[in-house]
């Protein structure tokens, strides 16, 4: 006859807490509320934050590099755009800047990652972000002084585009599967 003794676990955040959980990583008792499902099992914070700490390789010059090429081709983004509603393409320009806009965001995406030698951070990816904003600012701040809000309205639906193409590719998150 084998007797079991079960050994009434607590939370190592909440005391108080009764649980039958462990960490899968650090094998210290966690509570529902303390405890963070992942692909491999149940993980308490800590170690969750650990293991992201590892993803984040972004240098400090990554954010500046990655913000002046992300500025630089999106001011040329927005200059062709500018272009393309000059020439007055009409429903053909809607198309060009619907299909266009995604692209240069691809491009701007890829120019950064190989400036930044494929490091990175969630924080460098918002930089970027910023940065691609920063770029298409002064040819959106050119038709504000002109009062023309055609152009604006092409400028904004390029930002709308491009921002999460960009943030989207370089931080690695699939829209579909």
């Amino acid at each position: 006859m084998t007797q079991t003794t079960t050994e009434t676990l607590y939370c190592y955040v909440h005391p108080t807490r009764e649980t039958a959980l462990r960490c899968n990583n650090c094998n210290r008792p966690i509570c529902a509320e303390c405890a963070v499902h992942t692909p491999t099992g149940y993980r308490c914070k800590e170690c969750v934050k650990l293991q992201q700490k590892i993803f984040d390789t972004a240098l400090p010059q990554d954010y500046i590099f990655g913000f002046i090429v992300a500025a630089l081709l999106s001011l040329g983004a927005a200059f062709l755009v500018t272009i393309v509603i000059g020439i007055g393409f009409g429903i053909l320009g809607w198309f060009l800047l619907l299909a266009g806009a995604p692209t240069a965001g691809v491009i701007i995406a890829e120019a950064v990652r190989r400036v930044t030698r494929k490091r990175r951070s969630r924080p460098l990816f918002i930089t970027v972000a910023a940065g691609v904003i920063a770029g298409a600012l002064p040819i959106i701040l050119g038709a504000l002084a002109n009062g023309s809000l055609y152009p604006i309205l092409f400028q904004a639906l390029y930002l709308v585009l491009v921002v999460p193409t960009v943030f989207y590719r370089l931080s690695g998150i699939q829209m579909s599967r």
